[in-house]
């Protein structure tokens, strides 16, 4: 009696009385600390119901909440080479690669789409900071190039929303050529006269802040990103001093006068809106505009 009451009991009350609890139920703030319910969250695009801060989102669900309905076009962009500089260190380039595709489900750290935002045709571009820290090579050199000629193609604005750690030292050499190269790709849209907004997002360092994310038309960033191009750490222990609070911060950016704007993520889409019809010369856009119902034909007698 004593082996049933003392280990077959409590065995059977374990495995009745167990709760599986879903991993993504929850998650924590990065900057409160507080548990928000994941559902929450997402509703909120990612934006803290405590105390406002915006988390990381992926490009994909950055397009579902900014395109009407949540409807786009995704554009293919051209292959690189896949490792040419055969680069190794802990593990090799091919192998980081298709972790960072396993974990995020996307093909590259760039995604580049066209659509429709207030009834404004658009391209858009947004950076993946969780495909290995949105870092810029080959790859996002192609797709800005990409959307840029789309853009140009269809004579449409170019709304790119930035998120990177930098150049990807796996390319080395080619992947700062990507600099030069994206800011050619921006020069032509302003040949043929079509806007470019850019919209930064925490982080935006490195030679992607020295290239095209300052580059835009319109700056506009999402409150307390960082932008920069060597981080505030690197600055200290170089010059040996205390920097300003919140520096190189978006607000203090826009006090300084190297942003247009700093725009909450739930406010993005109709501040997006207003800016590019204005820029294009098209009439304000009408809230809740809906297309107009299909004339019936008249009833035959």
């Amino acid at each position: 009696m004593n082996w049933i009451t003392n280990y077959v009991r409590p065995r059977i009350n374990s495995i009745f009385s167990r709760r599986e609890m879903p991993e993504n139920l929850w998650t924590k703030c990065d900057s409160c600390g507080t548990m928000l319910f994941h559902r929450e969250v997402t509703d909120n695009l990612g934006v803290c119901t405590s105390c406002g801060h915006h988390m990381n989102i992926s490009p994909r669900a950055r397009f579902e909440s900014l395109f009407d309905g949540g409807v786009f076009a995704e554009l293919k962009v051209p292959e690189p080479l896949a490792d040419p500089l055969q680069f190794r260190d802990q593990k090799k380039y091919p192998d980081r690669m298709k972790a960072a595709q396993k974990s995020t489900g996307e093909k590259e750290a760039m995604l580049v789409a066209t659509g429709e935002i207030g009834r404004t045709p658009v391209v858009c571009a947004a950076q993946d900071f969780s495909f290995m820290g949105g870092s810029m090579g080959m790859y996002v050199g192609n797709a800005i190039i990409k959307a840029a000629e789309e853009a140009r193609k269809l004579k449409r604005p170019l709304i790119l929303f930035s998120a990177a750690g930098g150049a990807r030292m796996q390319e080395g050499i080619l992947s700062l050529m990507q600099m030069p190269r994206t800011t050619v790709a921006v020069q032509m849209l302003r040949e043929a006269g079509l806007p470019y907004i850019v919209v930064l997002t925490h982080p935006t360092t490195g030679g992607v802040t020295a290239s095209y994310a300052m580059l835009g038309d319109v700056q506009i960033a999402e409150p307390n990103a960082l932008i920069c191009f060597a981080g505030p750490r690197v600055i200290e222990q170089t010059i040996r001093e205390k920097l300003p609070e919140g520096f190189q911060r978006a607000e203090y950016l826009l006090e300084h006068g190297m942003l247009d704007r700093v725009t909450d993520r739930r406010q993005m889409r109709d501040e997006l809106i207003t800016i590019t019809r204005m820029l294009m010369g098209l009439p304000p856009a009408v809230a809740g505009d809906l297309p107009p119902p299909a004339e019936e034909a008249p009833a035959k007698e």
